[in-house]
């Protein structure tokens, strides 16, 4: 009999495991993978001024091929519970829709990557024909500073090396089996801090306003495409987010003026050479102002898992599976993905991603079922 996939992600759900709280999650998945025959362990990381997270790595089998599952089992807060149709943490089952905060992002994922793998030790004699590998975190949806990034390293301090990965973040924009990310846009914030001399209104010819300078900067900036993009990135974009120069009084110019952005990079870049243009191009638009960028640190770079063997493998399974040719697709955000690909290969493929961190998140169980279905097939053929 099937592992029982609706009932697995029922008991995730319950879990309110909101970052950095591991609200029984991980014990959870740790007691399942157990009973199944996985080696499992459960590293706690810290740092200064950050909450301790608690993590989870579990394995299998022995030497290659070698595929590790990664996610997470932290969400985001519910908000207002009031506006739920069901308890956020209540795991409830409606009309043959799961709900609860995580059904999407990303519990429902994991639960069929468990079920998947229950399922296919089972017909297997109890071991894959290489190493299975679960790799969870606490600490996605936050700042992400004690999860996935320390316990790769961990477990590659310990010896373990992996071939591929499989990472479940919902990707798919309208049904299962629309899309495959092979990839990530880095993401860069920066402030560009503009000083002038400050003075009255009135005397202008005594004073140099920072704001005619940002305003001439950004829109140099803004006006000149970064890159015209590539076969599978989009073109690099950069966004202002916000003008500041912090000056409560009307009459009086300020003494500087603040513009802070964030770039979306493709892999034509790397921070430093991204950091370089725009530093070059506000030269030529400042015009001898007087300016500096301030960057913030970035763990986020570009980055591409090219298409091939592996790639194609998680495609035909997809297409087996829902009778749809997955897009390979570099759109959205960061991910843990970031962190993976200095380790393996690595694709993300999960739930649809519609109702993920809103009021009422739900997934249909034929979703779950599918998707299941989709991680047992990639299973098969990995091992196969």
């Amino acid at each position: 009999m099937p592992a029982d996939v609706v009932a697995i992600a029922q008991s995730l759900l319950r879990c309110p495991s909101v970052t950095p709280a591991e609200g029984g999650a991980l014990a959870y998945v740790a007691e399942v993978l157990s009973r199944a025959g996985f080696t499992v362990e459960r590293p706690v990381f810290s740092e200064p001024g950050h909450a301790d997270v608690e993590n989870l790595y579990a394995r299998i089998g022995s030497g290659g091929p070698h595929l590790v599952f990664a996610g997470h089992t932290d969400v985001v807060p519910p908000g207002d519970e009031s506006r739920w149709t069901y308890p956020p943490f209540g795991g409830a089952l409606a009309d043959g829709v799961l709900y609860g905060r995580g059904a999407v992002d990303m519990k429902g994922a994991v639960a069929c990557a468990l079920a998947a793998a229950l399922d296919h030790l089972a017909a297997n004699g109890g071991r894959p024909k290489g190493t299975l590998s679960f790799l969870l975190t606490g600490d996605e949806e936050g700042v992400a500073v004690n999860g996935t990034v320390k316990l790769l390293k961990w477990a590659a301090e310990r010896g373990e090396t992996f071939d591929h990965c499989i990472l479940g973040e919902p990707t798919n924009p309208d049904a299962l089996g629309d899309m495959i990310k092979i990839g990530r846009r880095g993401s860069q914030n920066g402030t560009l801090v503009v000083t002038g001399t400050p003075g009255h209104v009135a005397y202008p010819h005594l004073a140099d306003n920072p704001v005619r300078h940002v305003v001439r900067m950004i829109a140099a900036l803004l006006a000149e495409p970064l890159d015209a993009g590539t076969d599978h990135f989009d073109p690099s974009n950069l966004e202002f987010t916000s003008i500041d120069v912090g000056n409560k009084t009307v009459n009086v110019i300020p003494a500087e003026a603040r513009a802070r952005f964030n770039i979306r990079f493709n892999d034509l870049h790397t921070q430093a050479t991204l950091r370089d243009l725009i530093e070059t191009r506000a030269t030529a638009a400042a015009q001898g102002a007087r300016f500096r960028v301030d960057w913030e640190p970035s763990n986020a770079d570009a980055f591409l898992t090219a298409p091939g063997p592996f790639v194609t493998l998680v495609g035909d399974a997809i297409t087996s599976v829902t009778g749809r040719a997955a897009k390979l697709s570099t759109s959205g955000g960061t991910s843990d993905a970031r962190f993976i690909k200095n380790y393996c290969p690595v694709v993300e493929f999960g739930l649809v991603n519609a109702s993920m961190h809103g009021i009422d998140e739900r997934v249909p169980v034929a979703d779950l079922l599918a998707l299941t279905a989709v991680y047992r097939e990639i299973f098969s053929r990995y091992f196969g």
